[in-house]
């Protein structure tokens, strides 16, 4: 149903957002980002298929979270993978491109994220290579660090620490 892309493997890495009036979105993609509305019942769309614009060099693993009136779509850029973002005040965008958010993550070709809030922080979470000494430069360790925001709501660059985050009070 994708056509945006020249490959056949675009239809991948699925996330899914609820708006603030309980409208849920479907993200997608490789080498082209996609969305779309969902049904209530989650499994069927509800409108048509769109390409998301304003995402330089997207590669894939779409991850969409909001925090104080933003909507942030991060995702994996180039080969070996980094992770960029874009903002927007809206699930339709348009989206704005701000840059980088995570290097490329040690020994691992890939770099998927998720971003949440739990007891009032925020965190990122990614993968590295860093615990499986076999596998290639395929495998996965997950990693967790703390993520920050600067006052315009742009997003602040992530370090990555062996270390990870404290425990959650």
């Amino acid at each position: 149903m994708t056509k945006a892309a020249s490959i056949s493997w675009d239809d991948i890495d699925p996330t899914v957002i609820m708006d603030k009036k309980g409208q849920a979105y479907l993200f997608w993609g490789n080498t082209a980002c996609y969305y779309a509305k969902l049904k209530p019942n989650m499994t069927e769309l509800a409108g048509p298929i769109q390409t998301v614009s304003g995402l330089p060099r997207y590669t894939e693993a779409p991850w969409v979270h909001e925090h104080n009136g933003w909507y942030y779509l991060s995702y994996a850029t180039e080969f070996p993978e980094k992770i960029a973002y874009a903002m927007s005040r809206s699930l339709d965008g348009p989206w704005v491109y701000k840059g980088i958010l995570n290097e490329l993550a040690g020994n691992s070709n890939t770099n998927h994220q998720a971003i949440i809030d739990f007891k009032g922080k925020s965190y990122f979470i990614y993968h590295n290579g860093g615990a499986n000494a076999g596998g290639g430069s395929f495998r996965r360790s997950v990693c967790i660090d703390y993520l920050h925001y600067n006052k315009d709501g742009t997003l602040k660059r992530v370090q990555m620490t062996t270390e990870g985050v404290l425990p959650a009070k």
